[in-house]
């Protein structure tokens, strides 16, 4: 009898473990609603380039002084990102999320009623951009470092990827409002977009895996959750000067800074306005735009998954290569209507579009470990600060030039300086082991 009930136990327990092997880990949905969380985001990264034609036309403004405004939000976006992820350390994902979301409700929604140049750059260019650099890639980065262990590269893939697929389901709802109704009620979209994922965020989201007594995915130990990080502004600070004594950081930063410049400083920027000039539909070329986001999901995870398995430098060399290539042909393509060597540009740059971030974050952790989220939030911060200085400079090489075009082929060439600057980024050596 009691040899029966030993071997019922036995069954049992090997039955509960064989349920908890197939039961999903948690991480996968916290995963998921940090996927929805940054598409909720989206929206404000998608309306920019909508709006620099109709705030000229309405409040006479020159291309240059709305240009600036973006660029203090793209410059805010990454230079916020470093201290966000510090407060994350210290207050937790939650609610340093909810209060970034609730400002670029509000910073979106006060756009509403302004009047003044110096309005926009408050609203657009210091609320939103402070609100959004919270919700920057450092936070997918540091949901990735703590839910998961393995398949990092995929899980930053995938998240990466949430930016663009909001572009592609709120690019074409913006333009087609801009288009029929006012640039107003799709500031108020943005607004609302980004209250509506508060919710989410604060009743699904968890800070550590230990919060619910799980490993991280791929764990072969329990992670017990770290103590508050007290002084996060200094620790960001530190961090930033403990890494710029080391070369990666400085050619890791130089990449990211000209990947920054050739897709949210030059393409989300200004690829609408320069496709108008040519007489394209507003419509047209935004929905061009949202192909973009389409392929961009698909190169972004395809990277994430080569990022796991090939040399993250030379990957990096690739995309690098192939993007200035493709921008150099783009003055030759843009034409009152979409034609399929337009379509080609198109495909070919949106596989190309954020596939440098997972093996940006993967050199970032090889080579700064636990500190690697914040390094990552300061290399960041280089892509946005070139994303600035493109959309400013863009805005005033058309007002001076009259055309694009310099901005195309100068961008083109930096794309070609960062594709030798990441071959120079050295592997870091494996630890030796220790001899018996």
């Amino acid at each position: 009898m009691t040899q029966t009930t030993e071997a019922a136990t036995a069954a049992d327990t090997q039955d509960t473990q064989a349920r908890r092997k197939r039961r999903i880990h948690r991480a996968w949905f916290v995963a998921a609603v940090t996927f929805v969380t940054i598409i909720g985001a989206a929206a404000f990264r998608s309306l920019p380039g909508l709006l620099i034609d109709p705030l000229h036309e309405e409040f006479g403004w020159s291309r240059g002084t709305i240009s600036a405004a973006v660029s203090v939000n793209l410059a805010l976006y990454g230079l916020t990102a470093p201290f966000a992820a510090a407060l994350m350390d210290r207050f937790g994902i939650r609610k340093v999320v909810a209060v970034a979301l609730t400002v670029i409700a509000i910073g979106s929604g006060l756009t509403y009623w302004m009047t003044a140049a110096w309005q926009l750059m408050l609203c657009w260019g210091l609320l939103v951009g402070l609100g959004s650099g919270s919700m920057a890639l450092a936070f997918a980065a540091t949901v990735t470092n703590r839910w998961f262990t393995e398949r990092r590269g995929l899980v930053t893939g995938i998240l990466t990827a949430a930016s663009a697929s909001g572009q592609l389901i709120f690019l074409p709802v913006l333009s087609w409002m801009v288009d029929k109704h006012d640039w107003r009620p799709a500031a108020v979209t943005v607004a609302l977009a980004a209250l509506a994922v508060v919710p989410f965020v604060w009743l699904l989201l968890r800070d550590h895996p230990a919060d619910v007594g799980l490993k991280p995915y791929g764990a072969k130990e329990f992670v017990p959750k770290p103590p508050p990080a007290t002084g996060a502004a200094r620790r960001a600070v530190r961090v930033l000067f403990d890494a710029a004594r080391t070369g990666p950081f400085w050619l890791l930063a130089g990449t990211f800074a000209i990947c920054g410049a050739s897709t949210n400083g030059l393409i989300q920027t200004h690829f609408v306005p320069a496709a108008h000039d040519h007489h394209m539909p507003v419509q047209a070329a935004a929905s061009l735009l949202a192909v973009i986001g389409v392929f961009d999901v698909v190169g972004t995870i395809a990277s994430g998954w080569f990022t796991d398995r090939y040399e993250a430098r030379r990957l990096l060399a690739v995309y690098y290569a192939l993007r200035g290539i493709s921008l150099l042909f783009l003055p030759m393509l843009l034409a009152p209507s979409v034609r399929p060597p337009m379509i080609f540009f198109i495909v070919f740059y949106g596989l190309d579009w954020v596939a440098t971030v997972p093996p940006t974050v993967a050199l970032c952790r090889e080579h700064y470990g636990e500190d690697s989220a914040i390094v990552f939030g300061w290399v960041l911060a280089s892509h946005q600060v070139g994303a600035a200085l493109v959309a400013f400079l863009g805005g005033v090489a058309r007002d001076v030039f009259g055309s694009y075009d310099v901005v195309w082929y100068a961008s083109g060439a930096l794309c070609a300086a960062a594709a030798l600057m990441a071959l120079v980024i050295r592997r870091r050596p494996a630890p030796a082991l220790a001899v018996a």
